[in-house]
């Protein structure tokens, strides 16, 4: 338990006992005999998940809150630590050779920071470290966030991207076009990912840290057949002209480009082609919880943000009820 210093003399042996007691309730009710901190508990859950490996060191380990026990995380804690993040600026350029460029950190990006830090302690739940949510469910509810992304391309002004696109970056583009997920996740997926048989491309991890599989069109079984010949099992499935994996870094500055030769809005982006497709899914009347499991986020996210695209197929259907 400690030897409790950083208490007056007197009051360590209370301490002590009420920390031995609430230890054997935990044991008596079916916890775990394992003392995790929440770093712990994250290191544990990014194993396999380059998204949370990449974002707990930047605003977890090196937090106070890495250091705390699981059994004994409370609400206060969680609290403090999102507020810290919110007040932590978000880095837009991350170019070695030059000035670092921030912004403030919006409703939406604090979101999906919170996602896997919430998916790592519901995991410690699940596992028993700790035997109740209430340090963090209210803490970690998201916030509300207004922005819908409202860049649309159709899809003529999807062949210019892809005509202003060379090589490697042109095909990355054109999957993204095809497929409503985003740019990472294509990033990540390696070739034994890809099943030929079936027709199907699994998604190993992804935003929400869910796995899922993915029907595929003609079209791109036919290019992911050429891009697996000749590789390796654990080869990226999407690779640079190097052999490298894509990232963020790599293939913002080819799309900038291409959109600005391809005469579209300096906003547009990878992400924005994911934003179109979904677009696209959802105004030709496939039902939200299919377009949900595709894109790999909550029927609720899509009806909050594309809901509003259905609306003519709802006149439609009134129209049916004339008589």
């Amino acid at each position: 338990m400690g030897d409790y210093a950083n208490l007056p003399p007197n009051e360590r042996y209370g301490a002590a006992v009420k920390a031995a007691r609430e230890w054997l309730d935990h044991l008596a009710r079916g916890g775990s005999k394992e003392v995790l901190t929440v770093r712990d508990a994250c290191e544990r859950y990014a194993e396999g998940k380059p998204d949370a490996a990449k974002r707990f060191p930047r605003y977890v380990y090196d937090d106070p809150i890495a250091h705390v026990q699981l059994q004994k995380l409370t609400d206060r804690h969680v609290r403090a630590w999102r507020k810290r993040l919110e007040a932590t600026p978000a880095e837009v350029s991350k170019n070695k050779k030059g000035p670092k460029v921030t912004r403030p950190r919006s409703a939406a990006t604090v979101n999906r920071d919170m996602v896997p830090f919430r998916a790592a302690l519901n995991m410690a739940l699940d596992s028993g470290d700790v035997l109740t949510a209430n340090a963090w469910k209210k803490a970690l509810e998201p916030a509300e966030a207004n922005q819908r992304r409202e860049l649309y391309l159709n899809k003529e002004q999807r062949r210019r991207l892809l005509d202003a696109l060379t090589g490697d970056a042109a095909i990355l583009a054109r999957a993204l076009c095809l497929l409503p997920v985003r740019p990472g996740a294509l990033a990540d997926a390696d070739v034994s990912h890809y099943d030929s048989r079936l027709g199907v491309l699994s998604i190993a991890a992804d935003k929400s840290g869910a796995g899922r599989k993915l029907p595929l069109s003609q079209g791109m079984k036919t290019m992911l057949d050429s891009l697996c010949r000749n590789k390796l099992p654990n080869a990226p499935l999407f690779m640079r002209g190097d052999g490298s994996r894509w990232n963020k870094d790599k293939w913002k500055k080819p799309f900038k480009q291409a959109a600005e030769a391809a005469n579209l809005p300096k906003e547009t982006s990878a992400y924005t082609l994911r934003h179109s497709v979904i677009t696209d899914l959802v105004s030709s009347g496939l039902d939200l919880f299919t377009v949900a499991q595709l894109a790999g986020t909550s029927v609720r996210m899509i009806e909050k943000h594309y809901g509003h695209l259905q609306q003519h197929l709802a006149a439609k259907a009134l129209e049916t009820l004339a008589i």
